[in-house]
């Protein structure tokens, strides 16, 4: 009866610190059941989380894996603490400000850059792992690795997601025969959903990794395999030398966090973009009563996308590497910098010109453009400690480079630099470098409430749409009271050059002729995301997957 007592006190106390029951969430089946599976044999958050990005190398192929990188939120329940991972890709030794430019000086289009060695950069998820563990894990290293390998070895059948993928990636690989044999039958024909895909060769690897740990991937065989890779390449062969592997290291960076509505929003600073143009957008919005208004006022929706364009503006001319470039961190998200640009923001018209602001401490800098496709992945775990693991992977687009090493598909994230070197004679922030890590869009989040327990845990793929796709579902949960299911559910929104974008299909869809009336050209168009989530509630943590792709959720 005391010990009951005790519990009841416990929870009543300490309810973001003390959870009956961990969950995961991914946008594949497989890999939330690795991830469930780790809870179960008593793995914390962070050893669950790593084994589905494990696993998501195997059933998830085209999204993410450890031949890319990623960003991981890691928040501690016995002492507070929140750190962030930045295993972000880095561009080899040789790469310069002109990898994609071509002989006429001109920048690349996209079709012919992103194919083959020229955007393959230094994954860094295994080098994320093997610091994540060592701070957080409680299973043995090689756990981690036992459902990817079963999944590798016995094989899996194909979700029509995957078989899209690879219909639609199989145009390119008539010079990239590795992928083009694990992916296609013997006629040479793209998998069909419902194929069962066994990869021996990642099977192998895996092993490799779990018995020798992090140095087998940098060095040795896995290395030497990518090396081989990226300079074998039919297409942009280059060079990706040992050394650009034996010197990748992950980064532990200080979380970037602001306040709105009483929140505490939190997320990974740069090289990511996300957490600063989140919190720019909330900041932007916070002087509109959105709650009053609701989801299904046009006004809510022109508010958002205003300040949605204005952010967005910032992050093209001032966000990149702060290991290379100076970004004026503090000034972007600085409430008194914000108040000022929301005052561009009228509730009755558009702006229709969206130019970067000036925020405190700003050096001279040109604006560009940077490339991001819409691919990744993300996933969380909360163990019953309360520890919470948020992380958003990639290899970029699908299928990365096309080019496999040791059976795993290698990034194409050197495209995520700018193009363009300079523009007007100034630098690029985003250009690219030796060792800098690409701008991202990844946004693993989470959000604290005023007594500062974590309430929220998300983030999303979509390229660059990330931020949006987080963006708004954090206004859904905080502003329009839903839970974050339903959040997740509402429409997504956008932007090209010309035009506001709304997802096609749903109620913005069909409200989109009065929001025209005062956002100016709204088209509706396809937006895909893959928000997973977990929520605090008054019986424990919850989680949430989106209805738009065959993610799930699972209790332990």
């Amino acid at each position: 009866m005391l010990n009951r007592f005790l519990l009841f006190l416990a929870l009543l106390l300490f309810p973001a610190t003390v959870s009956a029951q961990g969950l995961v969430s991914a946008a594949e089946p497989r890999a939330a059941e690795a991830g469930r599976e780790i809870l179960r044999e008593g793995g914390s958050a962070a050893d669950a989380e790593m084994a589905m990005m494990l696993a998501l190398t195997v059933v998830e192929p085209q999204s993410s894996g450890i031949g890319g990188g990623g960003f991981l939120l890691y928040q501690e329940a016995r002492t507070g603490k929140l750190s962030t991972i930045d295993g972000r890709e880095t561009a080899p030794a040789g790469a310069t400000p002109r990898l994609f430019l071509g002989p006429d000086g001109k920048p690349l289009p996209f079709i012919q850059a992103f194919p083959g060695g020229y955007s393959v950069g230094v994954p860094g998820n295994i080098a994320l792992l093997a610091m994540v563990h060592k701070k957080w894990g409680k299973l043995p290293w090689a756990s981690l690795f036992e459902p990817a390998i079963r999944l590798a070895d016995q094989g899996f059948a194909i979700s029509p997601r995957l078989a899209e993928s690879i219909a639609g990636a199989s145009r390119l690989w008539k010079d990239f025969p590795a992928t083009r044999q694990l992916y296609t039958d013997a006629n040479g024909q793209p998998l069909r959903a419902g194929t069962t895909l066994r990869n021996p060769a990642l099977a192998a690897t895996l092993r490799k990794l779990a018995a020798a740990g992090p140095e087998a991937f940098y060095q040795g065989e896995v290395g030497q395999s990518i090396s081989a890779a990226v300079a074998g390449s039919a297409r942009n062969p280059t060079q990706l030398a040992a050394a650009d592997l034996a010197g990748y290291r992950a980064r532990e960076r200080a979380p970037v966090c602001g306040r709105y509505r009483g929140y505490r929003i939190c997320g990974m600073g740069p090289p990511s973009s996300g957490a600063v143009t989140i919190l720019q957008i909330l900041g932007m919005i916070e002087r509109f009563d959105l709650k009053s208004w609701g989801p299904r006022d046009p006004r809510s929706w022109h508010v958002i996308a205003e300040a949605m364009k204005l952010a967005y503006a910032d992050r093209e001319k001032w966000l990149g590497d702060r290991d290379f470039v100076a970004v004026p961190l503090k000034g972007l998200i600085d409430p008194a910098y914000l108040r000022r640009r929301s005052q561009l923001i009228a509730p009755d018209k558009s702006l229709g010109h969206y130019e970067a602001g000036i925020p405190p401490g700003a050096p001279p800098r040109t604006a560009a453009v940077s490339g991001e496709v819409s691919g990744t992945t993300h996933f969380v775990a909360v163990d019953r400690a309360g520890d919470i693991a948020t992380m958003t992977s990639t290899v970029e687009g699908p299928f990365g480079s096309q080019l496999l090493a040791s059976g795993f598909v290698l990034n194409n994230e050197l495209t995520d630099f700018s193009f363009a070197p300079e523009v007007g004679g100034a630098p690029v922030a985003n250009r690219v470098q030796p060792g800098k890590r690409p701008l991202s869009s990844m946004s693993p989040t989470i959000v604290y409430d005023a007594r500062g327990k974590p309430v929220l845990a998300l983030g999303s793929a979509g390229g660059k749409r990330i931020i949006m796709h987080v963006a708004k579902t954090l206004i859904g949960a905080l502003d329009f009271g839903l839970p974050v299911q339903d959040a997740i559910a509402l429409p997504n929104i956008y932007f090209s050059n010309t035009a506001t974008l709304v997802e096609q299909g749903t109620f913005l869809s069909e409200m989109s002729s009065a929001l025209a009336r005062i956002d100016g050209l709204v088209v509706s168009s396809q937006l895909p995301s893959k928000v997973n989530a977990a929520q605090r509630t008054p019986t424990g943590w919850r989680g949430a997957a989106d209805p738009r792709v065959d993610g799930v959720s699972l209790q332990e």
